[in-house]
């Protein structure tokens, strides 16, 4: 079974092709069975004057399909984070995605760190959005994850993009650092938009991949989508990638939905 994460969902109104059944189209033709879908990020259905809450927009978007897991957004323009976090658990979300540079917060800042803590009580899993983003680099420090994994030791998250060119091994640097004492995965490499081409800003090499395998072991990887920005011709091909890698098959199988369908306790 191949269960995904990493994928935004949007209503047509506001992105015409990226709505629910959109992915389900590019599930078929991926033969992916499962996936993480998230909330739309509440600043576009603002500027389109929309008076919604992303997260009980996503959680009926998702009402009665088994297929989907659905994580919410938390909003940094208001200061109610511990509210919101309790409503995405109210609302029968597994997680929240969190990305800094498009949500305009810093890793480590108050409201941030107020999220943390809630999902950790929640047992929430968190997806964070790692590497460039044309945006203030000292906000998303690659290396600050360390510091969000050490001051909040049962939270789990993804370090989604494994950092991308530029941070990948500092990325690697946290991951491989909180393997430390024998504790189940709590830090885990987002295999998402991992492109194989020079010059890209998300481009890894297959050596690099096993890397994180070599160096993390086979329980702390996941696959991601980027839906809609990736498209299906490129999900096949980042399949075949993975497939095709110098890793056991029990790693693959890990990658491409085991380790995700452990620590969502589906």
């Amino acid at each position: 079974m191949v269960f995904a994460n990493h994928a935004h969902i949007y209503p047509s109104r506001l992105r015409p092709e990226s709505d629910l059944d959109a992915l389900k189209e590019l599930m078929r033709e991926c033969e992916i069975d499962r996936c993480v879908v998230f909330a739309t990020i509440p600043d576009r259905f603002k500027e389109l004057g929309l008076p919604v809450n992303t997260n009980v927009w996503l959680s009926e978007q998702i009402k009665n399909e088994p297929a989907f897991t659905g994580f919410g957004f938390v909003d940094f323009e208001l200061d109610n984070q511990e509210e919101q976090v309790d409503e995405i658990v109210s609302l029968g979300l597994k997680g929240i995605k969190l990305h800094p540079p498009a949500q305009g917060f810093a890793v480590l800042e108050d409201k941030a760190l107020r999220v943390y803590e809630r999902a950790q009580r929640h047992n929430l899993f968190l997806s964070f959005h790692t590497g460039l983003h044309w945006s203030r680099l000292k906000d998303n420090r690659t290396l600050d994850y360390d510091e969000v994994a050490y001051n909040f030791p049962e939270l789990r998250f993804s370090m989604e993009h494994i950092g991308g060119y530029s941070f990948f091994n500092e990325a690697l640097a946290v991951i491989a650092n909180n393997n430390r004492g024998g504790r189940q995965p709590r830090v885990f490499a987002g295999w998402t938009s991992i492109d194989n081409e020079k010059g890209g800003a998300w481009s890894l090499t297959d050596e690099q991949l096993e890397t994180v395998i070599e160096q993390t072991g086979e329980m702390k990887s996941i696959f991601g989508l980027d839906f809609p920005f990736k498209k299906a011709e490129y999900i096949k091909k980042l399949m075949a990638r993975i497939r095709a890698l110098n890793i056991t098959d029990t790693a693959k199988e890990a990658i491409l939905g085991g380790n995700l369908l452990r620590e969502l306790g589906e």
